[in-house]
C-alpha cells in the first residue's frame, strides 16, 4: 500500500506509480440498483457525448483499448467501472450527455442515472467534467454543473483535444473556462488542459487523481 502514497514533492511520479499498477474493467451498471457495493475511492468522468472520455481513460491508464471508443456518439448508456491496482481506486465512465440525435427518452434516462449516482454514492471523491477545448460551452454543460453543485460533489473541469487549438486560442479558452468554474461552488479553482493525442496534461491529471488516494 505504500506505493499508493504520493512521493513528497513529486506528484507527477505519484501519478505515474498509481497507474503503473494496472487497470482493468470490472463492472457495468445500467441502473443504480445494479451498482456494486461502494468500496475504495471513485473518480468519475462526465462530459458531452463525443468529448473523448473513453480516449482519455485509455491515455490516463496507458492502455490502448481499455475503454472502448464508440463509432457513433451517445452509445455509452451505463456506468462503466475500471479498477486501478488492488481496488483502492476506481475510474467511472459516466454516460455521455447532450447528444443532439439521442431520443429524448434516452437522454432522460441517462441524466436520471447520472443524478442518482452522484447523489447516492458515498465514496465518490470527485467528478472530472470533460469539455472539448474546440467547442464553446453548451447549456447541457451548465445544467450538469448545476447538478454537481446541488449534489455537493466536487468537480474539476478538464479540457480535451487541446492539440487541435492554436496556443493563443487555447490560452483564451482556458481562462474562459476557469471563469466559468469560479461561478460554481462545487468546482475546483483549476482547469487541466489535456490532449490524448500528444499526452499534454495526462501526467498532471494522473497526479490530481493520485492526490485523492493519498
Amino acid at each position: 500500500m505504500n506505493e499508493m502514497v504520493p512521493l513528497e514533492g513529486d506528484p507527477l511520479e505519484a501519478g505515474r506509480m498509481l497507474f503503473a499498477r494496472g487497470t482493468q474493467f470490472v463492472h457495468a451498471a445500467q441502473t443504480v440498483e445494479g451498482l456494486l457495493e461502494a468500496k475504495g475511492i471513485e473518480v468519475a468522468l462526465a462530459g458531452r457525448s463525443n468529448v473523448g472520455k473513453s480516449t482519455l481513460i485509455n491515455a490516463i491508464t496507458g492502455q490502448v483499448a481499455l475503454a472502448r471508443v464508440a463509432q457513433a456518439p451517445g452509445r455509452t448508456r451505463q456506468l462503466n467501472f475500471f479498477q486501478v491496482g488492488d481496488g483502492l481506486l476506481s475510474i467511472v465512465d459516466m454516460p455521455g450527455y447532450g447528444y443532439a440525435e439521442a431520443p429524448k427518452a434516452v437522454k432522460r434516462d441517462w441524466q436520471g442515472l447520472m443524478f442518482r449516482y452522484l447523489r447516492g454514492r458515498p465514496n465518490l471523491r470527485r467528478v472530472l467534467l470533460l469539455m472539448d477545448a474546440r467547442i464553446e460551452d453548451k447549456p447541457a454543460d451548465h445544467t450538469v454543473m448545476g447538478i454537481l453543485d446541488k449534489a455537493a460533489v466536487a468537480f474539476q473541469i478538464v479540457l480535451t483535444k487541446s492539440d487541435k487549438m492554436k496556443p493563443e486560442a487555447l490560452s483564451h479558452k482556458h481562462d474562459e473556462t476557469l471563469a466559468i468554474a469560479r461561478k460554481h461552488p462545487a468546482a475546483l479553482n483549476d482547469v487541466i488542459v489535456t490532449s490524448s493525442e500528444t499526452g499534454t496534461g495526462i501526467a498532471e491529471l494522473r497526479a490530481a487523481i493520485a492526490a485523492l488516494v493519498a
